[in-house]
């Protein structure tokens, strides 16, 4: 039987570089694999980023449940690029269409704005209870519902306030500036060149005239008009006309429900868990998309850019 084979320094050399390559083989690959599972986490991370940020899905992740209370929120200035009628509308059509809602609470917290957007708001509003006569639409307002914000809020079943919210402004005002005075002081002409003698209509940089600033009181009277016929409408033999009423002012959430201009005390809570009977709340409110703000900021930007300075504007606050 033959002695075993001695190791060589060769052989050895050749062992340690085996495993010392063996190692570094082995190393190479850990290395990728946690570098492949980083890379993976970090695009799931961005892809659900923007997946939240281009509006694709609701983000609360709560499953709907059978029978439930929406809530769709009207917050701010109403306007094209705020607190629109499309956005408003198209959240009140996805809460009445949806087979589970048992009621709907439209939350208000709005000074007002413009006339047009609320009196779209309010004709939907009309539309889609007449369409769903077993779904009931509530308003709440918290701590303002005022001018074009109470113009919606008339087309509701019953409105809910706090005992120190602000209801009420039912009038209309059309505001601007005048600059003559001051180009006069400064030594500057204006230069208005118009085709159509009523062009330059109350122009901020031009004397009053009698017959133009006429005619808009004639027109705020008469979306004054419309804006009373929605409340009385809206509101019925539950109101309590006073002088002052349709003047302007402001009550508070107390004195209103006293006025007839609203129902009750109330909040979203209470009214989902003791007026629907539906405790579960589900947030219907349109959240704008990633492109949808940067177009709605761009467009505004744009407006802003074109519009005449100090031009006037009809609004319900």
């Amino acid at each position: 039987m033959s002695e075993p084979e001695k190791s060589t320094p060769a052989n050895w050399e050749r062992q340690v570089l085996e495993k010392l390559a063996l190692s570094a083989i082995q190393e190479q690959r850990r290395t990728r694999q946690w570098g492949i599972l980083f890379k993976t986490l970090g695009f799931l991370y961005l892809f659900i980023v923007l997946f939240l940020a281009a509006g694709w899905f609701r983000g609360d992740g709560v499953a709907i449940p059978k029978a439930h209370t929406a809530l769709v929120d009207l917050q701010g200035v109403i306007a094209s690029d705020k607190a629109s009628a499309d956005s408003v509308i198209g959240s009140l059509q996805n809460a009445f269409e949806d087979k589970k809602t048992k009621g709907v609470i439209l939350r208000i917290n709005s000074p007002g704005g413009s006339p047009v957007q609320a009196g779209q708001i309010y004709d939907e509003i009309r539309r889609l209870r007449a369409l769903y006569p077993k779904i009931p639409l509530y308003a709440v307002v918290d701590d303002i519902c005022a001018s074009g914000g109470y113009y919606v809020a008339a087309g509701a079943d019953k409105i809910f306030v706090d005992k120190a919210s602000i209801v009420g402004s039912i009038g209309v005002l059309m505001d601007g500036f005048g600059f003559t005075q001051t180009m006069e002081k400064l030594g500057v002409e204006r230069r208005l060149l118009t085709a159509g003698e009523n062009k330059g209509f109350l122009d901020p940089f031009s004397p009053v005239d009698p017959d133009q600033q006429a005619f808009a009181r004639q027109m705020l009277e008469e979306i004054h008009s419309q804006f009373i016929g929605v409340v009385r409408e809206g509101r019925g033999k539950r109101l309590k006309e006073t002088p002052e009423m349709f003047s302007g002012l402001v009550w508070s959430g107390e004195k209103s429900i006293q006025l007839g201009l609203a129902d009750g005390f109330g909040n979203v809570e209470s009214v989902a868990r003791d007026v629907i009977k539906a405790k579960d709340i589900v947030d219907y409110t349109r959240q704008e998309s990633l492109a949808e703000r940067l177009a709605g900021r761009l467009g505004a930007a744009m407006a802003k850019a074109w519009a005449p300075f100090g031009q006037p504007g009809v609004n319900l606050r």
